[in-house]
């Protein structure tokens, strides 16, 4: 076998997403697979989700592949160097090959190649893999493959000039997703959930500039795939795999009306419409937009805001106005759309008016869902540089991933874990229809404002 293309995923080792149980299939490694069908080079994609990881390389070791290609993430990482370690140090694996892409490694290149990896893939993956894989195989010189990163014989660091992006997403194949088992995916989504979900890419980039956000392999780029191949897509999925719903992957799905009139178009007309939900930014959604995304089947739109203080929108330089995502969740809501937001806790300069200016968002707006994290800084993004001095201390790479970074914010880091549930509480205290009674949840918010007060 050439290569295998894999992750280092084992949902039943993930504690909280067993609670959840919304597994998506790997889409970056079947494009990647679906390319490389496109030109005749042979290869298998284990998909680890559902396995585990000595199922993983009983998998390697039965086919001894030439290359193992994996695809790393901040989440996964801690996986991927255990799997490198093992088949570099085992030759009973073959001695193949290792071969790395995603987000995680742009920016964290030499600690990836120290620790086993062959080569890096930096940025988009489908031309550059192609291109090395074949002179891996045929033993030939790699040095002027553009987009790789690799140890010279001194055991320095060496990158070639960064490819040019693909700028006609028309030319790329459709995800391969006959390589894995969707039925485990679909199957799964049945059981908790009660209907089935499935992802699908129409754009790659993000225009914008959060300073929070990697965009370490498509960059700061808008390209878009036709709106007619996209509902191609979308009707080839809904005769061959009947999902209930879809989650478009995009960071802004209504960036451009021109495309988004196209697809409704198109949608409408090749009779593929599937339920689902999207990502988008408020300043982005007016109600003409609202109304092409229902009539095609939009039944949950996510609208960014990541906090309710104006102070804190424009330190992450989000580059909106607060009260215009206010007004897009009402609009959204009133429209008998369901509406998601995402709060950021924890920014550098946020205090606890900020956090409260949050929480009165929240209520103001009324969204069907919100999600909180705690920021922390990703490796190559404008936070991590603002932070990087504050950093107070680094934890061993190997072993931890930008998440366990902590900087020193206004308040210490057990203050927002507090903070978190404050909101949460807070917030839902207000809702008629919360599943919690009143009295539970103002409980645990005014439990959660003495550890605040502790931790202060």
């Amino acid at each position: 076998m050439s290569v295998i293309l894999t992750h280092a995923y084992y949902i039943f080792e993930d504690e909280k997403e067993q609670n959840i149980m919304r597994p998506y299939a790997p889409l970056g490694l079947l494009y990647l697979s679906g390319y490389l069908n496109k030109n005749n080079f042979k290869n298998e994609v284990y998909d680890s989700t559902f396995y585990s990881y000595q199922e993983q390389l009983s998998f390697i070791l039965e086919n001894k592949p030439k290359i193992v290609a994996i695809y790393a993430n901040l989440m996964t990482k801690i996986n991927v160097v255990k799997l490198m370690k093992e088949l570099r140090a085992n030759p009973k694996y073959g001695n193949p090959a290792i071969v790395l892409g995603g987000p995680d490694v742009t920016h964290n290149s030499e600690n990836y190649l120290n620790a086993g990896a062959d080569f890096l893939i930096i940025g988009e993956g489908e031309q550059t893999s192609h291109e090395l894989f074949l002179a891996i195989i045929e033993n030939k010189d790699y040095h002027e493959i553009k987009g790789i990163a690799f140890l010279d014989e001194e055991g320095k660091v060496q990158k070639t000039p960064p490819r040019i992006k693909i700028k006609e997403l028309k030319d790329l194949p459709l995800p391969n997703r006959d390589a894995i088992p969707i039925h485990k995916y679909l199957e799964t989504w049945k059981e908790y959930h009660g209907k089935s979900s499935m992802t699908v890419s129409t754009q790659r980039g993000c225009p914008y500039t959060c300073k929070w956000c990697s965009t370490a392999v498509y960059g700061q780029s808008y390209r878009r795939r036709p709106a007619n191949l996209v509902a191609e897509e979308l009707k080839l999925l809904k005769t061959k795999y009947q999902p209930d719903s879809i989650w478009f992957v995009d960071d802004v799905f209504t960036v451009s009306h021109k495309w988004l009139k196209s697809f409704h178009e198109e949608v409408i007309a090749q009779d593929a419409i599937i339920p689902f939900e999207c990502i988008t930014r408020a300043e982005r959604l007016n109600d003409e937009v609202l109304e092409l995304l229902k009539e095609v089947g939009c039944y949950r739109i996510w609208i960014g805001a990541e906090s309710g203080s104006q102070k804190i929108i424009d330190a992450m330089d989000r580059r909106v106005d607060v009260n215009v995502v206010k007004s897009a969740i009402q609009k959204t809501n009133a429209l008998g759309i369901e509406t998601g937001t995402f709060i950021m806790l924890g920014y550098p300069g946020e205090d606890m008016t900020d956090i409260n200016n949050t929480v009165q968002y929240l209520k103001d707006a009324n969204p069907t869902h919100f999600t909180i994290t705690i920021a922390y800084p990703i490796k190559g993004t404008s936070l991590y540089n603002e932070v990087e001095t504050k950093i107070k201390q680094k934890p061993e790479w190997q072993t931890s991933t930008d998440r366990d970074i902590d900087f020193k914010r206004t308040y210490s880091r057990k203050f927002y874990d507090y903070a978190v549930r404050y909101v949460v509480n807070e917030v839902n205290s207000s809702r008629k229809n919360t599943v919690v009674s009143y009295g539970k949840t103002k409980i645990r918010s005014i439990l959660a404002q003495v550890g605040m007060r502790i931790y202060k």
